[in-house]
């Protein structure tokens, strides 16, 4: 039989390790790659061909909700667990809206992550056990109903320029991860500002966070204005 493919993502490696000895003690898993930001992950998604993504949504360089969004939509076969350790019912839900197949937090990992593969593996969505208890109203179909009509107005290479600039990246930095010119990133930056109707970085930025874009404290960056 073929083993059950999984890629990891997350920037602690002590931690992505630690998940990849839980996975492979189980016959049949098998971690066939890991990344340590969403660029990576992205990167990696086009070598190899996992059933699962398992990935935190507090990484630098694209994050988590960045990524995930940018998974659906270039590998819609590839399901996703979120292993975070975001217990507030926005990440869920925007993370459930985005169609992951489960959301597990951190805490739980050693109790339930293999219970949530394997739910996963047969079709259904995991929710933490821990933030069930937290939130006892989600419903993972509610908020999908809930956040339906909340599409972004950002294209996908908006929304991964938004969330370089929530990390304090200048734009010759962006161009520079993105093999892009500058005034492609200056272009872009204008463009999100206009569909956004916000005019200050910090804004952007504010944005950004809200989204799930970007987990980082608000920083002004040194490049975009």
């Amino acid at each position: 039989m073929y083993p059950y493919k999984i890629v990891l993502a997350d920037d602690h490696t002590i931690f992505r390790q630690a998940v990849m000895r839980l996975v492979e003690q189980v016959p049949g898993l098998k971690v066939v790659g890991e990344a340590a930001n969403g660029l990576e992950l992205l990167q990696l998604l086009q070598q190899t061909s996992p059933q699962l993504v398992i990935l935190d949504l507090s990484m630098p360089d694209y994050g988590g909700m960045a990524a995930v969004k940018e998974i659906k939509r270039i590998h819609p076969q590839v399901k996703v667990l979120i292993l975070s350790m975001h217990k507030t019912r926005g990440h869920f839900c925007r993370a459930i809206s985005m169609r992951v197949q489960g959301y597990l937090l951190k805490e739980d990992t050693h109790e339930e992550l293999i219970a949530a593969i394997e739910v996963i593996r047969s079709g259904g969505t995991y929710i933490s056990p821990l933030l069930a208890e937290q939130i006892p109203e989600i419903k993972a179909k509610n908020c999908r109903r809930a956040l339906a009509f909340q599409e972004d107005p950002l294209s996908d290479r908006e929304i991964q320029i938004l969330s370089f600039l929530a990390e304090g990246k200048t734009n010759q930095q962006i161009a520079d991860l993105l093999s892009i010119s500058i005034r492609t990133v200056q272009s872009h930056c204008y463009n999100i500002k206009s569909k956004l109707d916000l005019r200050k970085s910090i804004e952007l930025i504010k944005y950004a966070i809200l989204k799930g874009y970007s987990s980082m404290d608000p920083v002004e960056p040194r490049g975009a204005s």
